[in-house]
């Protein structure tokens, strides 16, 4: 069995799960590539986009540094938090897709709690 159709079914497998257990809350959604990492508040039932950030935006890329470490992680998710707060949700249901919870993964949900949102 191919990597590809592993992380397939594992991500499948996680929104299934978060479907079930979402109660109307709004997903936090994470994808991590090798040189940035993006996140998205998502409202399934509306099928929109409710606040998005990533490392690609021009105020945390002017500190120079690369998109794909911790701290920009963390800056992801203190900025998302407060973009979700100004459109004001504050539960979400946190979606870490076929990642493992560690890492810059981990960083951006913990700065996110940090920023307001309970998950």
């Amino acid at each position: 069995m191919s990597l590809k159709v592993t992380n397939a079914r594992r991500k499948q497998r996680v929104r299934l799960a978060l479907r079930r257990s979402a109660n109307g809350r709004p997903r936090l959604s994470v994808f991590r590539s090798s040189k940035h990492i993006y996140a998205q508040v998502i409202d399934d039932q509306k099928g929109e986009t409710l606040a998005s950030a990533s490392s690609l935006e021009k105020t945390l890329r002017d500190g120079g540094k690369t998109g794909a470490d911790i701290d920009a992680a963390k800056a992801v998710g203190k900025l998302l938090a407060e973009r979700a707060a100004q459109k004001g949700v504050k539960e979400v249901v946190f979606d870490r897709g076929a990642y493992i919870y560690h890492g810059r993964v981990k960083a951006l949900a913990d700065a996110a709690r940090e920023g307001g949102l309970s998950f």
